[in-house]
């Protein structure tokens, strides 16, 4: 079986930590993506968790990060799957409540930024997650969104209260907490399985 080679948005953020979760599920190669080049190379794309405002100046700053967003826009048009944990799923919105920008609008969500308030009102839970077998699953919260509303097109994967925490619409996943934080794989295994299918298409190159 060829590997799989999934990609970490490496701009800013919490890009290590998913790489070594990924770096532990048999048939991922990793890569860190920071331009159009590294991007043409991976079948699946992970946006860490970090500051949405910090990335999307990034990506609209300057010709380089304007490139790179063009191109992660095309590659997700084309089906290839992309996960939004924390920060990656505000940029994944269409719509961000409490702020005017959006940045690659790709999801029929709504989301509300540091919505369980500061770091300091970080927290853990435990919640089943559709799609992942095996138990709850460990949920960390850091700075986190909610997501608040979503389209026809979305399936609600998991909800903590009165708030989204995990959802996907095709090829797109998000998740307002950190997996790459805890020591479970199972989440990352579910988006392995998205790519795995992505992958195996005849149209992927």
């Amino acid at each position: 079986m060829s590997l799989l080679q999934i990609g970490v948005l490496a701009l800013q953020g919490g890009v290590a930590e998913h790489l070594g979760i990924l770096d532990r599920l048999p048939g991922v190669v990793t890569r860190r993506v920071l331009d159009t080049e590294q991007l043409a190379g991976v079948v699946g794309l992970i946006i860490p968790g970090g500051e949405s405002s910090a990335v999307g100046i990034l990506l609209d700053g300057d010709d380089r990060g304007r490139k790179l967003k063009k191109a992660i826009l095309a590659r997700v048009a084309a089906g290839m799957p992309v996960w939004g944990t924390c920060m990656g799923a505000i940029l994944l919105a269409r719509q961000i409540e409490n702020d005017g920008r959006t940045h690659l609008s790709v999801m029929d969500i709504t989301v509300k930024r540091n919505a369980y308030g500061s770091q300091l009102d970080s927290f853990t839970a435990v919640q089943d997650i559709a799609g992942v077998e095996g138990g709850a699953f460990p949920l960390v919260f850091i700075r986190a969104p909610a997501i608040v509303s979503a389209g026809a097109g979305v399936e609600v994967l998991a909800r903590f209260g009165d708030s989204i925490v995990a959802c996907r619409q095709g090829n797109c996943l998000a998740s307002t907490f950190h997996p790459e934080l805890t020591t479970d794989t199972r989440f990352h295994a579910y988006f392995m399985r998205m790519v795995a299918e992505y992958a195996a298409a005849p149209h992927t190159q």
